[in-house]
C-alpha cells in the first residue's frame, strides 16, 4: 500500500489546519515557535502527505510517538489539577486564548495520525537517522542562539524543545546547563528515537 492510498479527505483536512495555525503562529509566536519538534513535524507530515514521501511521515513517526504520549499524559493530569512534568502547563494559561489553545491540541492527535499514516504508507527505516540529523541541528540553535527559560516570557518561545529543562520560566538546576543540553543531544537519539525506530519497524510494514 503506497501514499497514494491515504483517502485525500485526510489530505485536505490536515492542509486546512495547517492553513489557519502556520499564519497563526506565526503572527502569535513568531518563527522561531518552528523549531520545536512538535512544529517541524507538523511541517513535515504536510510535505510527506502532498509528497507521498513515507520517509517524511516516518522521520515524524520516529520523533514525536514518545514525546507527544508524554504530553497527552501530562495534559490528562493537568486537567486533574495534578502537576507532572509541566509539558503542558502552558494549555491552561490565560493569557493564551481558547483558540490558541485549542490549536495547540494537535499534540493530542498528531501521533495517532502518524500511526495512521506509518501504517497505510510503511515504516522507511532511514527515518531514524534522518530524524536525529534533524534532531543535532535544531538543538544546538535552540541552546546557542534562541531565548533560555526566563521568569515572564509572555508570548515569545523560549526554552524551546526543552534544552534548559522543563520549565519555561527558570531553568534547571540538577545539573550544569551544559551537562543537561548533552544529556539531552545525545540522550534523545539513544533513548527516545532508537527504541520508537526498533518499535515502528517491528510493528509495520517496510515502505515500499
Amino acid at each position: 500500500m503506497t501514499a497514494l492510498q491515504i483517502p485525500l479527505v485526510v489530505t485536505l483536512s490536515y492542509t486546512a489546519f495547517m492553513a489557519v495555525l502556520i499564519p497563526v503562529y506565526l503572527y502569535r509566536y513568531g518563527p522561531t515557535n518552528f523549531l520545536y519538534f512538535c512544529d517541524i513535524a507538523l511541517l513535515f507530515t504536510l510535505a510527506g502527505l502532498w509528497l507521498d514521501s513515507p520517509l517524511l511521515i516516518s522521520m515524524c513517526a520516529v520523533g514525536l510517538l514518545l514525546p507527544q504520549t508524554l504530553w497527552v499524559i501530562d495534559y490528562i493530569f493537568n486537567l486533574f489539577g495534578k502537576k507532572t512534568t509541566g509539558l503542558t502547563d502552558y494549555m491552561f494559561d490565560k493569557e493564551r486564548s481558547p483558540f490558541l489553545r485549542g490549536l495547540s491540541l494537535f499534540h493530542g492527535w498528531l501521533p495517532f495520525l502518524l500511526v495512521y499514516l506509518v501504517w497505510e504508507m510503511g515504516y522507511d527505516s532511514r527515518a531514524f537517522w534522518a530524524w536525529t540529523a534533524v534532531s543535532c541541528i535544531v538543538l544546538p540553535i535552540c541552546y546557542g542562539l534562541m531565548p533560555p527559560a526566563q521568569p515572564d516570557p509572555g508570548m515569545t518561545p523560549v526554552n524551546i524543545n526543552m534544552v534548559w529543562g522543563f520549565d519555561d520560566r527558570k531553568p534547571q538546576t540538577w545539573m550544569s546547563p551544559n551537562a543537561w543540553f548533552a544529556m539531552l543531544f545525545f540522550g534523545l537519539p539513544i533513548a527516545v528515537y532508537w527504541p520508537t525506530h526498533l518499535l515502528l519497524q517491528a510493528v509495520f510494514k517496510p515502505a515500499g
